[in-house]
Formats: C-alpha cells, sequence, structure tokens
C-alpha cells in the first residue's frame, strides 16, 4: 500500500523563486488545457484525448514565443499538471453516470494565482532524490533544506511540493510499503453515541448524556416544558440597573436556557449549564 510523509521545507530566496516559477508553469499549462477542452465542447466538437492534449500544452506550446518560458521548469511538472486535469475529468465523469461514490463531483475549474495552495509534483522520471546529506534535490531548483521528523521506510515514488497560505513549503513523500496485519486481541470497547452529543475524544468518552429539557419533560410534551422555560426566563429575567447587568449569573441562566431550547447547545450535567 502507498503512505504519505509530509516534511517541512526551508528554501532559499533563490529557489522561492524558482518554486514560484514552476508553480506558475503548472498553473498555466492546466489553464491551458482546460480552455482547451471547454472550447471544443462548446464549438460541439469531440473530446480532446489525453495525449493530444498533452502534446498541445507542452510540447507544441513551448516553441511558440507566448509560452517559450515553459523551458524554465521540468518537463515533469508539466505533465503532472495535465495528469491532474485527467484525473478531474475522469472524476468528473464518473460521477456524472453514477460509477464514483460518495459526493458529486463538479466541472473541473481554472486555478488562479490568488488560491492559498500552490503545489508541484516530481515522479521518477525527473530524477529528484533525497541526498548523502539530508537535503531534496529538484530538477532545476536545486537542493531544499528539509526538516527531517522521521526516516523514511522506502525509497518515494513521488514528491508533490506544496506552498500554504502562510509561505510555508512542504514537501510529501509517497513511499510503498507492505500490508502488515495488526496483532488480535480480545479486548473489546463499544461506545453509545447519543443523537445530540458530540463525537467522544480522547480525553473523555461518554456513552449517553440526555438532553436538559429530555430530563425535565418528566414524560410530558416538550412543548409544553418549553412554554415554561420561556415563563420562567422572562418572570426571572434581572431588571436593569448598576447592579444587575447582562452579566448577572441569573440572567447567563436565562440565556444558555434559551439558547438550549433552540437546539444550538447541549449540556452535559443536567442540573447546570457548562
Amino acid at each position: 500500500m502507498q503512505l504519505r510523509y509530509n516534511f517541512r521545507l526551508y528554501p532559499t530566496p533563490a529557489q522561492r523563486q524558482s518554486l514560484a516559477r514552476a508553480f506558475g508553469c503548472a498553473r498555466v499549462v492546466f489553464n491551458d488545457g482546460l480552455r482547451l477542452r471547454v472550447d471544443a465542447h462548446r464549438a460541439g466538437l469531440a473530446y480532446v484525448p489525453d495525449g493530444v492534449l498533452l502534446k498541445t500544452v507542452t510540447t507544441d506550446a513551448k516553441l511558440t514565443p507566448e509560452r517559450a518560458w515553459l523551458t524554465e521548469v521540468s518537463a515533469v511538472v508539466l505533465q503532472q499538471a495535465v495528469a491532474d486535469l485527467n484525473r478531474a475529468y475522469r472524476a468528473f465523469f464518473d460521477s456524472v453516470v453514477g460509477r464514483r461514490k460518495g459526493a458529486r463531483v463538479g466541472h473541473p475549474r481554472f486555478r488562479s494565482k490568488k488560491d492559498s495552495r500552490q503545489s508541484v509534483r516530481f515522479t521518477n522520471n525527473s530524477h529528484f532524490r533525497v541526498t548523502d546529506t539530508g537535503e531534496l534535490r529538484l530538477p532545476k531548483i536545486g537542493d531544499v533544506e528539509v526538516r527531517w521528523s522521521r526516516q523514511l521506510p522506502t525509497a518515494p515514488s513521488s514528491v508533490t511540493v506544496t506552498k500554504d497560505a502562510c509561505d510555508r513549503y512542504f514537501a510529501s513523500f509517497v513511499v510503498e510499503v507492505a500490508e502488515v496485519a495488526l496483532p488480535s486481541t480480545e479486548a473489546e470497547v463499544g461506545i453509545d453515541q447519543a443523537v445530540r452529543t458530540g463525537a467522544p475524544s480522547h480525553r473523555q468518552v461518554r456513552a449517553h448524556v440526555p438532553d436538559v429539557l429530555d430530563v425535565w419533560c418528566g414524560g410530558r410534551s416538550q412543548i409544553a416544558v418549553g412554554a415554561e422555560v420561556d415563563l420562567w426566563c422572562l418572570q426571572d429575567r434581572p431588571r436593569p440597573g448598576p447592579q444587575c447587568s447582562t452579566q448577572h449569573p441569573r440572567a447567563r441562566t436565562c440565556r444558555e436556557v434559551k439558547r438550549l431550547w433552540r437546539g444550538r447547545k447541549t449540556w452535559s450535567d443536567p442540573g447546570r449549564p457548562r
């Protein structure tokens, strides 16, 4: 099976410029391929095949003056951008005909340079590697410093370099590892999650926490109990004054009960709000 290992990158200013150039070229190639297929669909032409699309937006585009700067980045980066577009179209078609499970996938959209996340992918064809000094060598970018938090189990098959909205760089390695079966155990743990409670966390496990209004009902209708709650809030609301403001404990209790009745909060203790 395949696993991903993410690590932080610390490129130099020159390497940041090279990565920005790679991000821009991959984005342009993706948008050119998407525009070509959208125009063909609107004109009533046949779907542009993957091979024709790759040759048009990469090999042929490099020969034109408008896209001559595509030669400044690795060709694998451009090829992977077209592969991402083809994968997005296959997911869209499978979702339309019902072969894809889960939520419906929309039509591929154009990439923007204002996106909070920019990424490029390098495969083994680009001859990237981890040097003996622990740096990541990327074609036409150089040796980038990596903050290793753990060792890779096997040699990676690809690496994706990502820049987030905080101007941080990360490397995501894809490695192939053998499946290991977990040891069998006789211990069993059962969790009964209530409908109106959140999922149990690692700090606290609750079997069932009833809503406070369910406890107050006592077999009566919740509508009748809700009317009593509203009446209680109106009668016991503290009068405005210097010593009785909105921060009064009774006022806070009133607000908590009304918020609970609207279904915006649950209580862990039936006697008092959290």
